[in-house]
């Protein structure tokens, strides 16, 4: 519940308050997180949003607010690119004749944005790569041109000069900190990542985590999950590249947790489900522990069934959308619950835009039952 403003001026209402264990200070926790001592804030993410994200991501943007999220951030894959999303393809400019492919190329990303960032308004939106990000005709370089605004925001820029005070170049991997935490969010749209200059920087990122005491948590975010996950037949796995440096990677992490002594969280999407502890495999088991990691791939996409091995993984679902709701307590350790979009979350506005048959679609039959 929030304390009302009149309490700044009425200390003796306040101190009833206090007394009665509701901190002046301290957010109201969103519904299913528990009530934590000391100050709380929360964010959100998930990823793969093409296919019906104008559908999903409205919804998912008015929960992120409900939420009290104090930013969004989307893991990659915006649009199909290879083929016409079905979103595009329902909206009423294009119901008696389909857009052409180059108009469809040229307004793809220009309807993410106005579609599915515009709907957070005032809320910050982070924006990862996706290998649909470099689908041909895509390439990474167009990527950060049409998305500059998001990728050197006012945060980015201050943390990137903040590090190098010469650096002025706009790259698909960046980090914040915020409130004791270190967001870093990795690039592995393409079978060459991590390159030896991104993994360079990732470890001087961490070395800087490690030597300052401000920082009590790591949460690394990414389109592809690292290797030798739960779902490892859709991941850094099915590249030599991506195996050998996402390896690297995992070890730089658990170094970070069990020598610098920092929460450390590891994020994807890629595979279009939900699933929680995706490190309980026997690999990392056998070589060094296993992370807190999770994949939420549902802001929209085609949903996949859950890989083989899905029962080791922690309240694993598919034919869902949604995000993951990340709550950081005070002394860093961050409790994550999966916040489920119904078809009754969708904003008016987006049922009238394409109406309720098409809506009804993307929660009934936007799925497929054949492996990535």
């Amino acid at each position: 519940m929030r304390i009302p403003p009149i309490l700044k001026i009425l200390p003796a209402i306040g101190a009833l308050f206090l007394a009665a264990g509701v901190p002046a200070q301290q957010k109201p926790a969103p519904p299913g997180i528990g009530p934590t001592s000391g100050p709380t804030w929360w964010f959100a993410v998930s990823g793969d949003s093409r296919n019906c994200g104008d559908v999903v991501m409205p919804g998912i943007a008015a929960g992120v607010q409900r939420d009290k999220a104090e930013f969004y951030w989307h893991l990659g894959d915006l649009r199909a690119i290879y083929n016409f999303d079905e979103d595009i393809l329902h909206q009423p400019a294009y119901l008696r004749q389909p857009p052409s492919i180059s108009t469809y190329l040229s307004a793809a990303w220009p309807d993410f944005i106005r579609s599915q960032i515009e709907p957070f308004g005032a809320t910050p939106f982070f924006l990862g790569i996706g290998n649909h990000e470099t689908t041909p005709p895509k390439t990474r370089a167009d990527f950060l041109i049409q998305f500059a605004d998001w990728l050197d925001s006012p945060e980015l820029r201050a943390q990137r000069l903040k590090d190098d005070s010469s650096d002025h170049m706009l790259r698909a991997y960046f980090h914040w900190i915020q409130n004791g935490v270190d967001f870093i969010n990795l690039d592995n749209a393409t079978a060459d990542q991590f390159d030896a200059a991104q993994m360079a920087w990732f470890e001087r990122v961490l070395q800087a985590d490690a030597a300052n005491s401000g920082v009590t948590s790591i949460v690394v975010g990414m389109h592809e999950a690292l290797p030798d996950s739960i779902a490892w037949n859709h991941s850094m796995n099915q590249f030599v590249v991506g195996i050998a440096s996402g390896r690297r990677a995992y070890a730089d992490l658990l170094k970070a947790q069990n020598e610098a002594h920092k929460h450390v969280y590891v994020l994807a999407s890629h595979s279009h489900y939900y699933m929680g502890n995706i490190f309980n495999t026997a690999y990392w088991h056998e070589h060094g522990g296993v992370l807190p990691g999770w994949i939420v791939g549902t802001g929209g996409a085609i949903r996949y069934p859950l890989p083989p091995d899905a029962a080791n993984g922690l309240d694993p679902q598919t034919n869902v959308y949604g995000y993951l709701l990340g709550q950081v307590q005070q002394g860093g350790e961050i409790r994550f619950e999966f916040r489920k979009l119904e078809e009754s979350d969708i904003p008016a506005a987006v049922v009238q835009r394409y109406d309720q048959e098409f809506v009804h679609w993307c929660f009934a039959r936007n799925f497929t039952t054949a492996q990535p």
